[in-house]
């Protein structure tokens, strides 16, 4: 895990925009199915190249996703024995919680790391 906010090499405002933007990306969820995978992917893929920044941070949001997804159909199969309910709920607003989190640290330039995430992605 790299610190940029002690590097000398802090990323500039708009790479912390574009990493803030690949977290956030994840509310498309909201409205386009699968939105939560192909709105951080599809950024992730644009600017990766333009700041190792915005590459770290896609790729930490798109792996936050992919973990979530899985969570979320495990849960929707537990549903049918009553639990998965709750556990979809809690999943919910834990991804809430953390994806605000991440953007806020991302727009002020630090590296974000999500807990209890898969990384598919290196």
């Amino acid at each position: 895990m790299t610190d940029f906010s002690t590097s000398l090499n802090k990323p500039d405002p708009q790479s912390r925009q574009w990493a803030m933007f690949c977290h956030l990306a994840a509310f498309a969820g909201l409205f386009v199915p699968f939105g939560n995978l192909i709105g951080p992917l599809i950024l992730w893929q644009l600017k990766k190249e333009s700041d190792p920044f915005v590459d770290a941070q896609g790729k930490e949001a798109l792996n936050f996703q992919i973990t979530v997804s899985i969570a979320a159909v495990i849960c929707f199969m537990l549903v049918f024995v009553v639990i998965g309910i709750p556990l979809l709920m809690l999943i919910g607003i834990g991804a809430l919680v953390l994806i605000i989190i991440a953007a806020v640290k991302a727009s002020d330039g630090l590296d974000y790391r999500y807990p209890f995430t898969w990384r598919p992605l290196k």
